[in-house]
């Protein structure tokens, strides 16, 4: 299942966003970090050590269905579709845990 998927902390509304080839592989990967306190983004790890599992929701935003080309790599088309919900939520500064764009 490719596609765009966020995970919104419940308390203050922000978010992260991300892309994969494998959603529901990924998001128990992301779920696996945080727990485990080895999340990438610093932020989001230590809103999620004080607020806890609970105030955080994994969701899926947007699927991507492959094309007939067994062999077409995604990679770019995701990119695309990341870029896309990144100017639409504005994941940036207060609104979520994303650096903002240069």
């Amino acid at each position: 299942l490719l596609g765009i998927y966020q995970i919104r902390n419940l308390a203050s509304g922000k978010i992260y966003i991300g892309r994969s080839a494998d959603l529901n592989g990924k998001l128990n990967s992301e779920r696996f970090q945080l727990k485990n306190g080895m999340h990438m983004n610093r932020q989001l790890q230590d809103d999620f050590n004080s607020l806890g599992e609970g105030e955080f929701a994994f969701e899926i935003l947007d699927r991507l269905q492959p094309g007939p080309e067994a062999d077409h790599d995604h990679h770019e088309d995701l990119q695309v579709l990341e870029g896309m919900w990144l100017d639409k939520l504005q994941p940036f500064d207060a609104r979520g845990y994303h650096k903002n764009k240069p």
